[in-house]
């Protein structure tokens, strides 16, 4: 009896590896029934322009964010760039169903094929690891559907103070490996307070919200790797994004074991594996691309931004902020002078401005105009905001140490 059961298990072994031998290292094939479909022929649209470089997002939303999202998503719209949108599960069937029709009944989304919302979303807890976990089934899913060169996550909360267009003019002349990853390894409280508490997210088994979970007994701090911190909020190269889904050594899956005890792991699990890995340490630029304003001394979230913060905002050069409230005044005011954007309609740019530079309205796709790019003042800020970044002395002074 004994050697039958050895026999069995070591034919089960053997099966098992014959099929960990044949996955790919790279995530080539595309899902088939998430696949982008530019429909050419509808509108005779050329794409013997491509745009210089891509982005691919995750916009994630709560319970009560279908509005702040739609108004998102026209200002953050553009047809060379890719858009996950996740809806937390909490949500209400009719918040789900109002995206989902947002969504399909949109003619430009329809027809360019870029916009997805993920269809069986995630259950997220403040501070827990699923909202990690949902960034990495982010990553996943945009890997395999279509490509680009940097994934930005952001949240309903956000919004962009650059067009589209500047971004993409911006970042085209960058190395395609860098990572926008605020980090730190001076975690200070935060070595007590987060890194030896034990902490559960029940939203991991359960279809109820509910707190996290502590564990009595606290953990020692690793000596296997070394802790970092930062913001939650990053833009991470292509290649990056591969490294921590696919993981050819086994660090990012040895570092997301341990975040998911961890307080806050989106602050802390994208800084500890880039900072300790060889591969890809000296690709990181110290910055998040946020403007975001806490109250002195700092509190639990950061302050809502309003119209005082607008000239802050704009001379920060940075190109998304956070956070706002629901139809904050501020919005208008960035709609009207940094987006060119009026409601219901896209930011400005050259994909749906029409012929003459001076139309400002950008309701629809103008399909002979698709690969086209007009950048403002918006790219000219930015510019000077990464070049002061990635000088050489602000640029090793600032990479994981």
């Amino acid at each position: 009896m004994g050697i039958k059961v050895l026999v069995v298990s070591l034919l089960l072994t053997s099966i098992v590896f014959s099929f960990l031998y044949f996955i790919p290292t790279r995530l080539t094939i595309p899902i088939h029934s998430w696949k982008p479909i530019i429909n050419l022929t509808k509108s005779n649209m050329s794409i013997t322009k491509p745009y210089p470089v891509t982005f691919s997002y995750l916009i994630s939303a709560s319970k009560g964010d279908s509005l702040k999202l739609k108004r998102m998503l026209y200002a953050l719209y553009h047809p060379g760039n890719y858009y996950l949108i996740h809806m937390d599960y909490e949500a209400t069937e009719a918040e789900h169903r109002d995206i989902a029709e947002f969504v399909g009944g949109n003619p430009v989304f329809g027809e360019v094929g870029n916009v997805w919302i993920v269809g069986k979303p995630n259950l997220v807890t403040y501070r827990g690891p699923t909202m990690l976990a949902t960034t990495i089934h982010a990553l996943a899913l945009l890997l395999r559907t279509c490509r680009w060169d940097w994934f930005i996550n952001l949240s309903a909360s956000d919004y962009p103070l650059i067009t589209q267009d500047d971004l993409i003019h911006a970042f085209s002349d960058l190395p395609r490996d860098l990572n926008f990853i605020q980090h730190s390894s001076h975690l200070g409280w935060k070595l007590n307070k987060r890194g030896k508490p034990i902490t559960i997210d029940p939203a991991l088994y359960s279809l109820n919200k509910s707190e996290l979970w502590w564990v009595i007994k606290q953990r020692a701090l690793p000596t296997a790797f070394k802790l970092y911190t930062g913001s939650a909020w990053t833009m991470i190269s292509r290649s990056f994004a591969e490294y921590c889904v696919l993981g050819w050594d086994n660090l990012p899956r040895t570092l997301l074991l341990y975040y998911t005890n961890f307080v806050s792991s989106p602050e802390g699990y994208f800084q500890t594996v880039i900072c300790n890995s060889e591969d890809y340490k000296n690709t990181t630029i110290n910055h998040d691309l946020h403007y975001i304003s806490w109250d002195t001394p700092p509190k639990q979230h950061p302050r809502s931004l309003g119209l005082r913060d607008f000239k802050r905002m704009v001379q920060s050069n940075r190109p998304f902020a956070r956070k706002f409230k629901q139809n904050a005044p501020v919005l208008k005011k960035i709609d009207q002078q940094l987006l060119k954007r009026r409601r219901g309609e896209f930011a400005y740019g050259g994909w749906c401005s029409g012929k003459e530079k001076t139309q400002r309205s950008c309701s629809g796709l103008q399909s002979e105009n698709y690969g086209v790019l007009r950048p403002g003042p918006g790219s000219r800020r930015l510019k000077s905001l990464l070049t002061k970044l990635l000088s050489t002395r602000n640029h090793q002074k600032q990479q994981c140490r």
